[in-house]
């Protein structure tokens, strides 16, 4: 499927909470597939439960990115509570499990994950000539305007939103 393109300069509302969450996987030995495809593969299972319940479970969106060695994808949820809840449910707890058993103190696969709260008013973001990417495909997608034309506007504009002076 082909992404529209948005012409111009586009920017996020930063008036919301959210969460940005990376998480991978490092194939620290390229040659042992069976020991990394089936992290590799548990993924697919939970993206899909996240899609089909965004709302529910308080997932917003995300992007995916493939090294030779190592993957990432940051996803964006409405709240650390959100993302906590879903670590517990059933896909991510077997998952989990299947992991440990398998590969736990096994130097062939690695997995990663770092959790970032970030403040209403303390983002900024720039997309020009983009398709939604990243919090602009999470969170809403807007023009930039006069009042929003650079960096130091839109951090100014975010702390006035805010309610700081």
């Amino acid at each position: 499927m082909r992404k529209s393109i948005y012409t111009g300069r586009y920017i996020t509302d930063n008036d919301s909470d959210l969460v940005v969450f990376l998480i991978g996987m490092r194939m620290n030995k390229r040659f042992a597939v069976h020991k990394w495809l089936p992290v590799f593969k548990a993924m697919r299972g939970m993206i899909k439960e996240l899609y089909m319940n965004k709302e529910e479970l308080g997932f917003l969106s995300m992007e995916n990115y493939f090294g030779l060695r190592t993957t990432l994808m940051i996803q964006y949820w409405q709240s650390t509570e959100d993302l906590l809840a879903y670590a517990k449910g059933e896909k991510h707890l077997a998952a989990w499990k299947n992991f440990n058993q398998q590969v736990d103190n096994n130097e062939a696969v690695g997995i990663y994950h770092e959790t970032y709260p970030v403040d209403k008013g303390k983002y900024e973001t720039l997309y020009r000539n983009m398709p939604q990417h990243g919090l602009g495909k999470a969170i809403k997608h807007i023009p930039i305007t006069p009042e929003t034309i650079s960096a130091r506007k839109r951090l100014h504009r975010d702390i006035k939103h805010s309610g700081a002076n």
